[in-house]
């Protein structure tokens, strides 16, 4: 009798197929055609280790998303607050102990950490 030896590789990330294979750099899936780095499929699987981060209205966050701003909230060390409205482009998800899980740079106020309680996506 032989065994069937079980592939190392990822399942599909899109898909879920488990018949992806290597080409070169890339991983393929055959079924949907979908191609992806071979470190990307790690990313993936490490991503499930972070909780989902959601927004004020309950859209789930990702890093790169822009967001709007849904309160007036002070800021400290600052003069000025920031405004409903407010966009941030280009957040990066964070495992803030303190409940802050935003990390963004806004423009006039510079680098900062929000709640994703107090945002929404754009």
């Amino acid at each position: 009798m032989t065994k069937a030896v079980e592939s190392a590789l990822p399942a599909c990330p899109q898909c879920g197929s488990s018949y992806a294979y290597a080409d070169g750099a890339l991983l393929v899936c055959p079924e949907c055609g979908h191609e992806w780095a071979a470190g990307d499929a790690t990313a993936s699987s490490d991503a499930g280790d972070m909780p989902v981060v959601r927004d004020a209205v309950g859209n789930v966050l990702a890093d790169g998303d822009n967001v709007t701003v849904v309160k007036d909230l002070k800021v400290k060390g600052a003069s000025n607050t920031l405004k409903v409205g407010t966009r941030i482009k280009g957040i990066r998800l964070i495992d803030g102990a303190d409940g802050h899980n935003i990390d963004c740079k806004i423009d006039g106020f510079g680098a900062m950490r929000l709640k994703s309680e107090f945002v929404k996506k754009a």
